[in-house]
């Protein structure tokens, strides 16, 4: 077999997991109930957060929050601050892109 397969999880529930951490790329899938979100941080990497269920509300560096719902991708530029939630009744849940993979970037 050529392929790769990998699998992710689904719930109800707080769930962070890595699925993927090669040469290429980090790959992560969160699910996010109300009223959770993830510390604020700073990205590691040319990141690519991709929306497929709920709403997230994501405010970058010093700027207001702003919400974006299911079917959006973002893309957040290497070493912004963010503040990611969810702040809607319905579960948010996304994937998150780090390309390249954060252990090549320059700190």
């Amino acid at each position: 077999m050529i392929e790769k397969v990998f699998n992710y999880n689904d719930s109800t529930e707080r769930l962070i997991e890595k699925i993927i951490d090669d040469d290429n790329v980090v790959l992560n899938h969160m699910i996010l109930p109300k009223n959770t979100g993830l510390p604020e941080h700073y990205s590691n990497s040319n990141v690519y957060m991709i929306i497929v269920r709920g709403t997230m509300t994501i405010s970058l560096n010093d700027n207001s929050p702003q919400k974006y719902n299911k079917g959006t991708i973002l893309n957040i530029p290497f070493k912004t601050k963010m503040n990611v939630n969810n702040l809607d009744d319905e579960i948010l849940e996304f994937f998150v892109v780090k390309a390249p993979n954060p252990k090549d970037m320059e700190r």
